[in-house]
């Protein structure tokens, strides 16, 4: 496992967000959720600062980091990909979709391509499933998602931002 330093003004930017929330330890999901969106991923060096701060075992902080999918220890791409795997998903062709952007991306479940741009992941359930199968682009839902709609849902998310088109 690589070990990351932190540098001091990420650690201070942690320390606000504690404080923002009281150093209350029943803020804890705001806390991650707020760190996260900072930092853009939740390594175990920011799960310590975090629970230093709070007055709580590393081990409940982890916990809540490892139970909940929205939260992540590695870092992802600037288009995270989320591929639902959930059962009406799952039934209407889900896994041939993210079959199909494991080709398209060159990269597995879990995985960064090597620019940076994309990263891919899988869920258990969105909450969408009269739209199956469905895939999140951060935050950004596609519904009933075909083989073809894969590689236009990547060329649309790899246009400059600056791209009006």
């Amino acid at each position: 496992m690589t070990t990351i330093t932190l540098p001091k003004c990420t650690i201070d930017a942690l320390v606000q967000i504690c404080a923002k929330h009281h150093n209350q330890p029943g803020e804890l999901i705001n806390i991650l959720h707020e760190a996260q969106g900072t930092l853009g991923y939740l390594p175990r060096e920011v799960q310590e600062v975090i629970a230093r701060q709070l007055r709580i075992p590393v081990s409940r902080v982890y916990g809540v980091v490892t139970f909940y999918s929205f939260f992540t220890m590695t870092p992802k791409g600037r288009h995270p990909i989320s591929v639902c795997m959930g059962t009406a998903c799952y039934v209407r062709g889900a896994e041939t979709v993210l079959d199909e952007f494991k080709r398209r991306l060159s990269i597995g479940v879990g995985g960064v391509t090597p620019d940076g741009q994309f990263s891919l992941d899988s869920l258990r359930c969105v909450g969408a499933c009269g739209l199956a199968p469905v895939v999140l682009v951060g935050e950004k839902v596609y519904g009933r998602v075909t083989l073809p709609d894969v590689e236009k849902i990547i060329t649309e998310h790899s246009r400059p931002a600056s791209d009006p088109s």
